[in-house]
């Protein structure tokens, strides 16, 4: 494996990890909110968070790449903050990553809040227990295998992007080249034996993960309900 490998993998690790903790910290309100709410902008959120599952990844980097960039709203709201544009930068991979992995953490999490169920809540709400501290104290501790489920299935599918990085984040070593791009790169160059060294250890740790995720859906009864 060489040094530019390594590079790669140190990056995807980076990006993977910064986009996981990202997609907890927004995907959690939102999964709270879609498990409790009966607005009738549920089912139109719902949607929008699962469009990455059926979307080709192409169309979605090119819809953040026009978005982000100098003539996109978000890329003029970025410049007039001086932070420039997003594109072909970590901070506009980690972003682009954001959004397309995100509903593999807000799913879990919401058919993980959804199996709750109302009289854990009430039973905190007989005690004055504030709603911030009932989330806090009981829902967090009982969705717990969920947040598991989610944290992992996030970080693994964030790993393995290609379509999305490759649109967004372009093949810039150091600065925006991950692993899959990595691994397409040795393929071109007919560099089979590179390439298999990347993608062996894509496939040991996508085994791995999934040894992970479903040896704790065998052992938590509430991630149970998730499969």
């Amino acid at each position: 494996m060489t040094d530019a490998d390594i590079a790669t993998l140190w990056l995807t690790f980076r990006v993977a990890s910064l986009a996981t903790v990202l997609m907890l910290i927004f995907g959690t309100p939102l999964a709270w909110w879609l498990a409790r709410t009966d607005s009738r902008w549920k089912g139109i959120c719902n949607a929008l968070v699962a469009m990455p599952l059926v979307l080709p990844p192409t169309v979605l980097g090119f819809y953040l790449l026009v978005l982000m960039g100098p003539n996109g709203p978000i890329g003029k709201f970025t410049s007039e903050l001086g932070l420039g544009t997003l594109p072909f930068t970590f901070a506009g991979l980690v972003v682009a990553s954001v959004l397309y992995s995100m509903p593999f953490v807000v799913q879990p999490l919401q058919a993980s809040f959804s199996a709750i169920g109302r009289q854990p809540l009430e039973a905190a709400a007989t005690l004055r227990a504030s709603p911030l501290d009932t989330f806090f104290s009981v829902v967090i501790p009982l969705a717990k295998p969920g947040f598991m489920t989610a944290a992992i299935l996030g970080f693994a599918h964030t790993v393995g992007e290609f379509g999305v990085v490759l649109m967004v984040g372009g093949n810039i070593p150091d600065r925006t080249r991950v692993v899959s791009v990595q691994i397409y790169n040795h393929v071109e160059a007919l560099e089979y034996a590179e390439a298999h060294w990347l993608a062996g250890a894509l496939m040991l740790f996508s085994f791995s993960v999934l040894l992970v995720l479903y040896s704790a859906l065998k052992t938590h009864p509430v991630a149970h309900q998730l499969k």
